[in-house]
């Protein structure tokens, strides 16, 4: 396989390239698609017309509560053309059921092969899988598809059982772990426990998903640097979702995920659906190319980040995403400050005494946020409450409601049976 030419090539060229694609897909969702050819005849538009990445404003987005609601009307193929069902993870709202076709799937594993081949990836590796490939998960089927397509060694362990997992590292010896990066720590931890000499193991990478590995400045954040000062592997980040059916994956200069013009089309809006100045944050919207049974246009995504567009150190000029820095439903207006979950997991993750947390929010009776934060410690008492009040306001300039629980009773809370992630914050607006 090579690296395909067109992520070297310049942003205007990149721009040509995906205009012609754009009109590909339009022309099909308008043969295919019974939920956006009732949508073109609504808004009166007329693909024809589309001729630039910038007519896509045109266009009203498409957005979860549609997909939730008209699901099947987003099918473009017959039943007996689909062979994978799939739904997503459910964090934001009621999981979303999607059809992939064997297309799809072949989609699916060329996006995941170039972008393991993006972070120096060979047919000569051994890729040990540390996530789930059943319950409709996505993630998984694409990390086995991608690699076999990329004709490497695939070991399908599955997530969970340090044992498990050291069992297969010593016997097998791959060279790379895909993993939630949360989960490294308790596989160093075993290690640690049982006299393995994880330090001079096989693996030298690992293929972080699920978790932010950085900051925005692609600087190791707390759980980067936690992992790294322990085991002195590569790590490198990995954004996707189902909807997108692509990835945005760390090259070899780890300094953000890269597109793939010929599978996604990107904007980044504002809060009145505008596009953002360039380096300024957004909503990610995106619109899928050369997906067959469930191709999607404008898709609101929901995550906020930023885009790089300076040519990147691997020779790619490919835009490359930023960390994700939250979810746009996610947004906190708690005592005339705006933040995100994930700014408040940022204080207690440096905090060595929290062992674990979890983020509630929710409506008082004047209509506003209200803010409080579970946390899990060995002693709890007044001082460590007012310590960890001082740290939110140095870092936030607001503290929230402080209650202490029991460390298993936080971490029962946050692994319920069916979730494929942790649950690190309720909503309950």
């Amino acid at each position: 396989m090579k690296t395909p030419q067109i992520e070297f090539e310049s942003l205007e060229t990149i721009k040509h390239f995906q205009e012609e694609k754009l009109k590909d897909a339009l022309h099909y969702l308008n043969l295919h698609s019974p939920y956006y050819k009732r949508l073109f005849n609504k808004e009166k538009i007329d693909i024809r017309e589309m001729g630039s990445l910038n007519d896509l404003a045109h266009i009203p987005f498409t957005e979860k509560h549609e997909l939730q609601l008209f699901n099947e009307d987003f099918l473009c193929v017959s039943s007996d053309k689909i062979v994978d069902y799939i739904t997503t993870s459910g964090t934001s709202g009621d999981p979303v059921t999607f059809a992939m076709s064997n297309k799809d799937l072949d989609r699916l594993a060329y996006n995941e092969a170039i972008s393991f081949m993006s972070m120096g990836a060979k047919p000569s590796d051994k890729f040990q899988l540390m996530t789930t490939i059943d319950k409709r998960f996505m993630a998984g089927l694409a990390y086995f598809l991608g690699i076999r397509m990329l004709g490497a060694g695939i070991i399908r362990v599955g997530n969970g059982i340090p044992e498990l997992q050291w069992d297969t590292i010593q016997r097998i010896k791959p060279d790379t772990i895909i993993v939630v990066p949360s989960f490294i720590l308790k596989v160093i931890q075993y290690a640690e426990n049982n006299g393995i000499d994880y330090k001079n193991s096989s693996v030298k990478k690992a293929v972080c998903i699920g978790e932010s590995l950085r900051d925005a400045d692609f600087n190791l954040n707390l759980l980067g640097q936690r992992i790294k000062e322990k085991w002195d592997i590569e790590l490198y980040s990995t954004y996707a979702s189902t909807e997108m059916g692509t990835s945005f994956t760390e090259c070899t200069a780890q300094k953000g995920g890269h597109l793939h013009p010929e599978l996604i089309i990107t904007e980044l809006i504002d809060d009145k659906g505008n596009s953002v100045k360039e380096n300024d944050f957004g909503e990610l919207v995106i619109t899928t190319l050369g997906v067959e049974a469930m191709p999607l246009l404008r898709y609101k995504t929901g995550d906020i980040c930023r885009f790089y567009y300076e040519p990147c150190e691997c020779g790619r000029k490919s835009p490359r995403i930023s960390p994700i820095i939250g979810r746009k439903n996610q947004m906190i207006k708690f005592k005339g400050t705006t933040l995100y979950p994930y700014s408040v997991f940022d204080v207690l993750d440096h905090i060595d005494y929290v062992e674990n947390y979890i983020v509630h929010v929710s409506t008082n009776n004047c209509g506003t946020d209200d803010l409080m934060v579970m946390v899990g410690v060995k002693e709890p008492d007044d001082n460590v409450e007012k310590e960890l009040k001082d740290k939110f306001r140095a870092k936030l300039r607001v503290a929230p409601e402080i209650v202490f629980e029991t460390i298993e009773k936080i971490h029962k809370i946050q692994h319920p049976e069916m979730n494929r992630k942790p649950i690190k914050f309720i909503d309950k607006r």
